[in-house]
C-alpha cells in the first residue's frame, strides 16, 4: 500500500478501519451499520451508478436490498491512503466480490473504490464512497491480474 508522507500512520490505520467498518456491514448485510459510517450529508455512489445523499437516505437505499437480496461479500485491498486537507483524507482500494454459497471471486464484479474521509468530533466518518466497475474494457489481462491479486486476499478472508 502507498501512504502519502503528509498522513500519519495513526490516521491512515483509523481510515482503514472505518473502510474496513463499511465493508463488515456490507458484507453482514447490516444498513444501519453500513450507514452510520458516513456523515449527516455524506453520499455514496454504487455499483449500478445510484446515488444516495444522507446518512438516512442511504439506510433507506441499503435496507431493502438487504432484505430482498443474497448480497456478494466484499474481499478488497487499500492501495493507498492520501491527504487531501486538513481533516480530510482520501483512500483507494480495489474490491471484489465473493457471491453468497460460492467460494471464488466473479471477476465482473470487480471493482474500484474512493473513500473520502472526514475527522469531526473526534472520529472519522465517510463524506463520499464510490463504487465504480473495473471492467477495464478491451483489457482483459488488467481484469485478471486484478482478480488474481484479489484472490490472494481472499485466502486470508475469513467470512
Amino acid at each position: 500500500m502507498i501512504m502519502n508522507p503528509s498522513v500519519s500512520n495513526e490516521v491512515s490505520d483509523e481510515v482503514q478501519a472505518l473502510y474496513r467498518r463499511l465493508l463488515k456491514a456490507w458484507n453482514d448485510q447490516d444498513a444501519r451499520a453500513m450507514a452510520d459510517q458516513f456523515t449527516e450529508d455524506g453520499e455514496s455512489i454504487g455499483f449500478d451508478g445510484s446515488q444516495s445523499i444522507g446518512r438516512e437516505e442511504i439506510y433507506s437505499h441499503l435496507k431493502p436490498i438487504f432484505e430482498d437480496h443474497p448480497t456478494a461479500r466484499f474481499v478488497s485491498i487499500v492501495k493507498n491512503v492520501r491527504h487531501l486537507g486538513t481533516g480530510v483524507v482520501m483512500l483507494r482500494a480495489i474490491a471484489g466480490m465473493v457471491p453468497r454459497g460460492q467460494s471464488d471471486l466473479q471477476p465482473k464484479l470487480n471493482t474500484q473504490h474512493t473513500v473520502v474521509a472526514v475527522q469531526g468530533e473526534g472520529r472519522w466518518r465517510i463524506q463520499l464512497f464510490q463504487n465504480t466497475p473495473a471492467q477495464f474494457h478491451g483489457r482483459p489481462e488488467l481484469v485478471e491480474q486484478m482478480t488474481e491479486e484479489l484472490r490472494e486476499r481472499l485466502s486470508e478472508a475469513a467470512f
